[in-house]
């Protein structure tokens, strides 16, 4: 069987549909992957065809009116603009010549990447649509982006609902861990498909010190998208003060040599082996992107969420309903709160024991090679 996985060219909405490709070229399917130029040596290590399509990060903040280095300064309309009608229409037009030329029997399209999904349904190819994380929505941006994408599914001749959430009616691949899942969507989404949240990332080594976990350690990041120097600045004067190591991935948005000078206890790198990294450390202290939160959740580690923008919010919000973490917000965004909480989560025997009781949750859900068994009945 032939499958096209297609997702944005971000890392935060790729890495999520890895495991599940791997898996599917593991048992013999014919897998090819539709995204971002910059993803090409990831899969074309994994023996998984690679064909780019859509805009890379640069490209995304240009038609958001921003610089990339300052994506969170984009107006809500532009946003809503670029991710409802912008990355949908250049999806569905990359797609669909390869869709006539590859023939697949299955297009499995991330939540974010509709166009894809559109282009599946113009060509008449069964789809599932694949999660990045919880369900979000309810927000003005997001509310702003299902209006622009019903106005250009309608220009391809197909009816959807605007409160379709960009699933596009297909069935729809869940990540999120059940007990933490947005409880009026779990009512209303019936035609859902569990799938454990396995956290990926290109490989690498890690420093010695970190295997061997002589102290606490603390791991801080902001991800790949929403760094600033400024609050990783905070944040690092926060955990310097605790008894522990810290290590922190500095992403690409942020210069290393722009944290200025470090104290002992803390080492900052411009990337870290995160899915490697995960099983090693005692708290998270990050910006609350879903692939951070997801992989943080299977590896029952409390997190200290600090959220920059988009679905991070409710992620937040998510950890703190389940009781594996706390979150500070805005102008409570301090180096002495930082401290607080982070001092607060190393000690906290109800929240160590309600991210383990989250991660055995992890552990119990349907692994990639499960799914990916069933993926020839949905064709």
């Amino acid at each position: 069987m032939r499958i096209i996985f297609s997702s944005l060219g971000l890392h935060g909405h790729t890495y999520p549909l890895v495991p599940l490709a791997i898996a599917a070229r593991e048992l013999g399917h014919d897998v090819i992957f539709v995204t971002g130029q910059a993803f090409a040596n990831a899969f074309n290590a994994r023996d998984i065809e690679h064909i780019p399509a859509g805009l890379d990060m640069a490209d995304v903040a240009a038609a958001a009116g921003v610089d990339p280095q300052h994506s969170r300064e984009a107006t809500p309309d532009r946003v809503s603009m670029v991710f409802g009608s912008v990355l949908p229409r250049r999806f569905a037009a990359d797609l669909k010549p390869i869709l006539a030329d590859r023939k697949p029997d299955l297009v499995v399209h991330e939540l974010a990447n509709p166009g894809a999904g559109l282009a599946a349904k113009i060509a008449g190819v069964p789809a599932l649509c694949h999660s990045f994380g919880r369900m979000w929505y309810g927000d003005v941006v997001l509310d702003g982006a299902l209006k622009h994408l019903v106005d250009f599914a309608a220009e391809l001749g197909v009816e959807l609902a605007e409160d379709d959430h960009m699933i596009l009616g297909n069935p729809y691949i869940d990540i999120c861990p059940p007990s933490l899942q947005d409880k009026e969507f779990l009512a209303t989404q019936t035609n859902r498909i569990l799938l454990r949240p396995v956290p990926f990332a290109d490989s690498g080594e890690l420093p010695s010190w970190v295997v061997e976990h002589r102290e606490p350690l603390v791991y801080l990041t902001l991800g790949t998208a929403f760094g600033e120097a400024g609050v990783l600045r905070t944040a690092i004067e926060g955990l310097a003060t605790l008894d522990a190591r810290v290590l922190v991935a500095a992403g690409p948005t942020v210069e290393v040599g722009a944290l200025g000078e470090l104290p002992d206890s803390v080492v900052v790198l411009p990337w870290v082996p995160q899915a490697d990294l995960l099983p090693h450390v005692d708290l998270v202290v990050h910006h609350g992107g879903s692939g951070t939160t997801m992989g943080t959740f299977g590896a029952g580690v409390p997190q200290l969420v600090v959220p920059q923008g988009a679905d991070q919010f409710s992620n937040a919000k998510m950890v703190v309903e389940g009781g594996s973490g706390e979150q500070l917000l805005g102008d409570d965004v301090t180096a002495e709160a930082i401290a607080a909480k982070a001092r607060h989560l190393l000690a906290d025997e109800a929240v160590f024991g309600a991210a383990k009781a989250i991660a055995a949750e992890v552990a119990a859900m349907p692994s990639p090679h499960d799914v990916a068994r069933t993926l020839p009945d949905y064709v």
